[in-house]
């Protein structure tokens, strides 16, 4: 079964986040690790970021633009790092950040409306 390329596409950049998000910041709860140990194992982690986020890019080109990829990577990235920050880090989501988000939605629809 061949999936659609917006699927493909999103489903790849949704998987390369969640990789992502733990090379940026899972290291926060580990604060007593060498500095040069969480680089070293961050960067581990991002190669399989990379490894999605490029073909993500290459498949939806094309489909997308590469100012849209851009954006539902985006949009991706804060939906995957809410959820990371208050489930694994323990942190509230609060007012602010929902009007944040909010805001970065109405941009987003400004990059995906089609303007006559």
């Amino acid at each position: 079964m061949v999936l659609p390329v917006p699927v493909l596409t999103i489903g790849l950049l949704l998987a390369s986040n969640v990789f992502m998000t733990f090379a940026w910041y899972g290291h926060l709860k580990f604060k007593a690790a060498p500095l040069l140990v969480v680089i070293l194992i961050s960067w581990g982690i991002a190669f399989f970021e990379y490894t999605l986020q490029v073909p993500a890019n290459r498949i939806g080109h094309g489909v997308f633009s590469a100012a849209q990829l851009k954006t539902i990577q985006e949009v991706i990235t804060l939906s995957v790092f809410a959820i990371f920050s208050w489930a694994y880090l323990k942190e509230p989501i609060t007012w602010q950040h929902g009007i944040g988000f909010a805001l970065i939605a109405a941009g987003a629809w400004f990059i995906f409306h089609k303007w006559s």
